[in-house]
């Protein structure tokens, strides 16, 4: 089953390609894809630097499609730009092509129903290999696989400023509040996977500066709502994520 995995440059969407690799004889993963605010050249939401995407896909071993958004983000300009990439993977040789797009969505019915609307009829299926599983068993998981990952980006509403920043680790999973899901899945957080079981070599990077910032109307994206329209932007915290020796 030939398959792209949707990229968010996190934890989750690691895990669900992980997840795939481990059934190779099910699964071909050809390739992955997120969409790019071009106005940061950041992954779009989880604040993922450019150069530190590059290198995922990297040490994944896969071709990376980029996908330009614009900031602001209405759903109509987002779910165009999602239109256009459908069209260039049916054109993709058949070696690359896919008949099969992944999500890391975990539980949330909403988000998995706009993407079953959205590919219905288009000749594509989405696939949810992580779906249902429990979040606290698979948050420690994946910090026993060895995996690494940063905050890069929260809603302050939802968990401590501070946490920006924080390495997605023990000592993390311990510390969140009660309330709060461990693998942040209702919008309390984001990380970008810098190594683990899914790469060939770790990403030489560190968390950098922490900065605060309204955002302005964005799509439904990746891979939950943690931006939202509204007339009164949110605010939310965002880490930057550097060379290690920056």
């Amino acid at each position: 089953m030939p398959v792209l995995v949707s990229w968010s440059s996190g934890k989750d969407s690691a895990w669900a390609l992980h997840t795939l690799r481990q059934q190779p004889e099910r699964y071909d993963v050809r390739g992955v894809f997120t969409t790019v605010t071009k106005t940061f050249d950041r992954v779009s939401i989880h604040s993922t630097p450019a150069w530190v995407l590059k290198q995922q896909a990297e040490r994944l071993g896969v071709p990376l499609y980029e996908i330009p958004i614009p900031y602001p983000c209405s759903n109509e300009i987002y779910e165009a730009a999602m239109r256009k990439f459908l069209a260039e993977v049916e054109a993709l040789p058949k070696h690359l092509t896919a008949s099969h797009f992944a999500f890391g969505d975990l539980f949330l019915e909403d988000i998995r129903a706009y993407r079953e609307e959205k590919l219905s009829g288009t000749g594509f299926t989405p696939i949810f290999p992580v779906w249902g599983e429990d979040t606290t068993l698979l948050a420690q998981k994946m910090v026993t696989s060895g995996m690494r990952a940063i905050i890069t980006a929260l809603n302050p509403t939802k968990v401590p400023a501070e946490f920006a920043g924080r390495w997605f680790d023990t000592e993390l999973l311990a510390d969140l509040p009660d309330e709060v899901d461990p693998l942040g899945e209702n919008g309390e957080f984001h990380t970008c996977v810098v190594d683990g079981p899914m790469f060939s070599s770790p990403i030489a990077a560190k968390p950098g500066r922490i900065v605060q910032r309204d955002i302005v109307s964005a799509a439904k994206d990746e891979d939950d709502k943690i931006h939202s329209s509204s007339p009164n932007p949110p605010t939310y915290v965002y880490a930057d994520v550097v060379p290690v020796n920056a």
